[in-house]
């Protein structure tokens, strides 16, 4: 099972595509480090944000939570240098993330920050340096960034780096609702160049990776998801007060609801209670389509056949 962790909506970036640095939580009523004690054992955690190096106790969250999760990855933008460092040197086997939206004019232009890229690479450079192996960055491709995607990516590939895509979607967690993909030929002309990339190499993560990227083609034209939606499942997040939700993909017009609140009940009764029941129903029939959301890493192990079998039949076609 895998968790995302919302630890603040505190931002110090003002992205075009999310404005939950609008809707700051207060540190006061985030949800305190001990309180991830009651977390199941996890094969993995996503720690984000928000921005989670705003918080003044990022180190101690990530100490309690090393003993729950296999594996543990921060997503970041990268700006704060010397915390993510500080954290890295502490727990040298977790991973970092950050979020590079394009080359430096784009990416700052983007994210709402000025010398955002320059933070984001040395904070990369720092890492590496440092010889944490677990580093990459990530992209989430817009009309105003597709074109930088097969850059990003060869920077990445030159120094050895994970490399990551989404798609900008709405969702409450964002405040946005206006996000769309206009461009949508353009859009999915650079998306198909990434698999041509990912499949020139020998790496056969990347294969997979390549039918995750065919699948965000698939979101960009409004088609069905190639794989079951098994949020509020295999996977859950928790946000900065302690809601367990499915995903991070709902809308307040659509639908949006908690399990229960970690502040109030233990991790097993909020699982498996009447309330998670009826989440796991919605989630059967969710209306949105949100590939990138719901497509977990257990999901992808269950049906892997599917990758498998398009990976032979597409990696010469493209």
């Amino acid at each position: 099972m895998e968790a995302a962790i919302i630890t603040t909506y505190r931002c110090n970036c003002r992205c075009h595509m999310c404005n939950v640095w609008e809707h700051p939580t207060k540190s006061e009523e985030e949800i305190k480090p001990s309180l991830f004690e009651k977390l199941p054992r996890l094969d993995f955690c996503n720690i984000t944000g928000g921005e989670p190096f705003l918080r003044d106790d990022i180190e101690e969250i990530v100490s309690v939570i090393r003993k729950k999760s296999k594996r543990i990855v921060i997503s970041t933008n990268g700006f704060f240098t010397d915390r993510i460092l500080a954290v890295a040197k502490r727990h040298g086997d977790i991973g970092i993330r950050i979020s590079i939206e394009g080359l430096p004019a784009a990416n700052d232009e983007l994210r709402g920050i000025n010398n955002g890229f320059d933070h984001g690479l040395r904070t990369l450079l720092e890492l590496q340096r440092m010889g944490l192996k677990d580093i990459g960055f990530g992209i989430t491709v817009s009309d105003r960034n597709a074109r930088d995607m097969i850059e990003l990516y060869q920077l990445a590939k030159s120094m050895n780096l994970e490399f990551a895509t989404a798609a900008v979607h709405n969702s409450y967690y964002f405040h946005k609702y206006d996000n769309s993909i206009r461009k949508q030929e353009e859009v999915i002309s650079c998306f198909e160049e990434l698999i041509r990339e990912l499949f020139c190499t020998r790496r056969i993560k990347n294969w997979f990776r390549a039918y995750f990227n065919y699948g965000l083609i698939h979101y960009v034209q409004g088609k069905p998801r190639l794989l079951p939606c098994k949020a509020g499942t295999e996977n859950f997040f928790v946000d900065p007060r302690g809601e367990v939700l499915p995903c991070n993909g709902l809308e307040e017009g659509v639908w949006l609801d908690s399990m229960g609140n970690l502040n109030e009940k233990g991790f097993d009764e909020i699982w498996n209670g009447e309330k998670a029941r009826e989440i796991r129903e919605k989630v059967k029939n969710c209306p949105k389509n949100c590939w990138m959301i719901g497509t977990a890493a257990p999901v992808m192990k269950r049906y892997i056949w599917k990758p498998v079998w398009w990976i032979i039949n597409n990696r010469s076609r493209f």
